[in-house]
């Protein structure tokens, strides 16, 4: 098995096993667990590709949001059902264990460096959910608006 499927499989259960924590019904398990392996996987390729963690992990919180706005609609249930378990491997764990590691150790340009990394990349998860989000109810509402129009005349 490659190794890009194992790192997805992880990062699913990972979001599935937080979904279970979390009490979410069962047929929303499954759902949760793909929105974290979709968000890992989008990471992954982004990170590879331009080698900036705060861009990668932005755009993946962007595919988060989306992703929890449209199975919120199919599942009829809230989104932060499927977001809040789907931004589980993108949180930015390791990278504050190092700002702690490295200030602890004397070594403060580096983790005021790292600390600020890490503040954007919890930033950029917060800004990408938020910005799908909301551009995704703001395209769903012209849309109805668009359609409604249409079945009056």
């Amino acid at each position: 098995m490659g190794d890009r499927m194992k790192e997805f499989l992880l990062a699913f259960l990972g979001s599935f096993a937080g979904a279970v924590l979390f009490n979410i019904e069962r047929y929303n398990l499954l759902w949760a667990g793909l929105c974290g392996g979709i968000a890992w996987t989008t990471y992954e390729i982004l990170i590879h590709s331009s080698g900036r963690a705060v861009y990668a992990t932005f755009i993946s919180a962007i595919f988060v949001g989306l992703f929890s706005e449209f199975m919120a609609r199919r599942a009829k249930t809230p989104a932060y059902i499927f977001s809040i378990p789907g931004m589980y491997p993108l949180v930015p764990g390791i990278m504050a264990f190092d700002t702690i590691y490295l200030l602890v150790f004397g070594k403060m340009e580096d983790g005021i460096n790292k600390g600020i990394e890490t503040a954007a990349t919890a930033g950029a998860i917060a800004f990408g959910i938020m910005l799908s989000s909301t551009g995704y109810q703001l395209i769903e509402r012209i849309l109805y608006e668009i359609f409604k129009n249409k079945a009056k005349k």
